[in-house]
């Protein structure tokens, strides 16, 4: 029994909720992975904040159809189609879809869209080899509190400086009187 209409519509609707809300998508060949497989991908993407979904090319094609920002993904959409939406960490997402394509060797990346931009393999590839925010995050924290060390380190040493100072001053001083004396 096939879908019905307001299915149809249902599934669009979800999908171009789902877009709205992403910042990247990718296009992967899905063929042959199993329903355990499947559900093994969507456990990985999770954690990154993105969904996979699998529909029809058609259901796709329309949820794309006024959107800019989308219509590039209309060049990818052929043969069985998973569609990996992403919604923040776009790093963290290719990693996860690259490690399941190493241990599963089932699915084929055929390219993304990002901004309105088509990415190929390469591209998307690029992308996954950035550092992820939390990453960056943590690079910027120590950069912030190296310098903040370094400062409190200077700023500690102005009094001591002085009061060396004062100490050779006082020293000499001494010296000084004492072969006066």
């Amino acid at each position: 029994m096939g879908r019905t209409l307001e299915n149809k519509k249902e599934i669009v609707a979800d999908l171009k909720e789902t877009l709205s809300e992403s910042s990247l998508a990718l296009v992967i060949e899905y063929q042959g992975l199993t329903v355990a497989e499947i559900t093994d991908l969507r456990r990985r993407l999770r954690p990154s904040g993105t969904v996979c979904k699998v529909t029809k090319n058609t259901l796709m094609g329309i949820a794309i159809q006024n959107d800019e920002k989308w219509q590039p993904l209309s060049e990818l959409l052929k043969g069985s189609s998973a569609f990996l939406l992403v919604k923040e960490d776009f790093s963290s997402a290719i990693k996860a879809y690259q490690d399941f394509q190493k241990a599963s060797k089932k699915t084929e990346l055929r390219g993304g869209v990002m901004e309105g931009r088509l990415l190929k393999e390469a591209d998307v590839k690029a992308l996954g080899d950035l550092p992820s925010k939390e990453q960056l995050m943590a690079q910027i924290a120590g950069a912030i509190n190296g310098v903040a060390t370094k400062l409190a380190v200077g700023i500690n040493e102005v009094p001591g400086g002085l009061a060396r100072a004062l100490q050779a001053l006082a020293d000499k001083e001494n010296g000084d009187s004492d072969s006066a004396a």
